[in-house]
């Protein structure tokens, strides 16, 4: 793929991940030199996907985290979208971070994070596939801005009923973090995203969920225990050792009816009333911010 060419313009280079229904490569702007993330799908397996993406992206822009789109189009055997190179997710940081965020960290995740459903909402869509790998941080003087990507499960939401519209695409998303409702199979809505957050947000500060490790012999059977265990588990037990907003959010979540709008308002004070207790700042200093400067500071040194 190295040298393709997109539209006369944009310059594939090296692959840096794979998203839903596409592989993503950073490229070159040959006309601005900027870098750009470029997401390709074969042709031959349908343009839904990635056309559905891009629109979704076009509804959602001008929204805080939400990446630019430069160009959507075919090329070859390829749909392809172009938009913002993004830095690395909230998983690759986690991961850097060996494997545990501070609750300071967690917290200011959660309000950025509520933040962009918040806006994808009111824009009239669900995401369906929240989790680490779709939340990117910026590059440069947007480094500290949690993004949100991959919309390709992106529903619109029914204004009446408060669910994803239904269409050809089938229910899909993460086990990890799916909602109840999404492994019931049933459509989703406001809060199945929000609940997956929760879920989200768990993992960070405890490390990793109660149904992760689950040995089975096929996917469909670890989904199957997955749902058990997250269905049958009590909210103290998923939430125990940790601050009562985790389980008044995951609470608060799991009791919305489909057609019910979420308090954004509330969920954000809720977080944001612990993080003040805690006496923390907003001084967008998270956990990776701190590992960096500390081997920064360490590689000085030792030069020194």
């Amino acid at each position: 793929m190295k040298d393709i060419l997109v539209n006369k313009r944009y310059r594939v280079d090296r692959r840096i991940g794979e998203g839903g229904f596409g592989l993503v490569y950073a490229g070159i702007d040959i006309e601005t030199k900027e870098e750009v993330a470029i997401k390709l799908a074969r042709i031959r397996d349908g343009p839904e996907a990635l056309q559905y993406e891009a629109d979704t992206y076009a509804e959602l822009s001008g929204g805080v985290g939400i990446p630019r789109v430069f160009w959507f189009g075919p090329e070859g055997d390829f749909y392809v979208l172009v938009y913002e190179l993004l830095g690395p997710s909230l998983e690759d940081l986690f991961n850097y971070c060996d494997r545990k965020f501070s609750l300071k960290t967690v917290l200011l995740i959660a309000d950025q994070a509520i933040h962009r459903i918040k806006h994808i909402h009111n824009k009239g869509y669900l995401h369906c596939d929240i989790k680490p790998d779709n939340f990117l941080l910026g590059v440069g003087n947007k480094g500290n801005i949690l993004y949100t990507i991959d919309f390709g499960l992106a529903r619109n939401i029914d204004a009446d009923e408060g669910h994803g519209i239904q269409d050809d695409r089938p229910l899909g998303g993460t086990a990890r973090y799916a909602s109840l409702n999404n492994h019931e199979g049933l459509e989703q809505s406001r809060s199945d995203d929000l609940e997956s957050l929760g879920y989200v947000l768990l993992y960070f500060v405890c490390g990793s969920l109660p149904w992760q490790g689950l040995k089975t012999s096929t996917d469909k059977e670890r989904t199957e225990l997955i749902k058990q265990k997250k269905t049958n588990i009590i909210r103290e037990d998923l939430c125990k050792e940790l601050p009562e907003e985790f389980s008044t959010y995951i609470t608060y979540v799991r009791t919305l009816r489909p057609a019910e709008k979420p308090d954004y308002t509330y969920l954000l004070g809720l977080f944001n009333k612990l993080f003040v207790a805690k006496g923390f700042q907003y001084d967008n200093i998270f956990d990776w911010t701190e590992k960096i400067f500390l081997e920064l500071q360490s590689t000085t040194s030792a030069e020194n």
